[in-house]
């Protein structure tokens, strides 16, 4: 790998020995803690900026602040985010939560003044793959963001 100053941008400043240790965050939110949103969105954006591709902040914050949003909302329970860069600079973004139910991607939301109606929507239209895994202990809604 490139040393500090060199090589693509999530390479500088970082060994090639646990590389990828150096890209991942995790943060547990626990149920109802709707203030909490702005602080992973601040964690993200910082991660990101450590990992060299600061690029992805503005659109990465705005979509993993809707999936949290959701899993709190929607599920009366906590949220685990984990976010990973990979070594191809795809930067992934998992929220899990501990509810089997699918979430619905509406068409489009109620009003054109609704507040609320449009996360899915946009995940779908900014992310370049997402999706829902089921899982024994609930769900994980994924997203995925490449560096170009």
């Amino acid at each position: 790998m490139g040393q500090a100053g060199y090589g693509r941008p999530a390479e500088q400043g970082v060994s090639a020995a646990g590389c990828a240790l150096h890209r991942r965050l995790h943060v547990t939110v626990e149920a109802a803690d709707l203030v909490a949103v702005g602080a992973v969105r601040q964690r993200l954006r910082s991660a990101l900026s450590r990992w060299g591709v600061p690029e992805l902040a503005d659109t990465a914050e705005l979509l993993t602040s809707e999936l949290v949003t959701n899993a709190l909302l929607h599920t009366r329970q906590g949220a685990v985010l984990d976010a990973v860069l990979t070594a191809d600079l795809r930067l992934r973004i998992e929220v899990q939560d501990g509810t089997a139910g699918l979430p619905v991607r509406r068409r489009e939301p109620d009003t054109e003044y609704a507040t609320s109606g449009r996360g899915l929507l946009l995940v779908e239209a900014l992310a370049d793959d997402w999706g829902v895994q089921l899982r024994g202990d609930g769900k994980v809604t994924w997203f995925e963001l490449a560096y170009s």
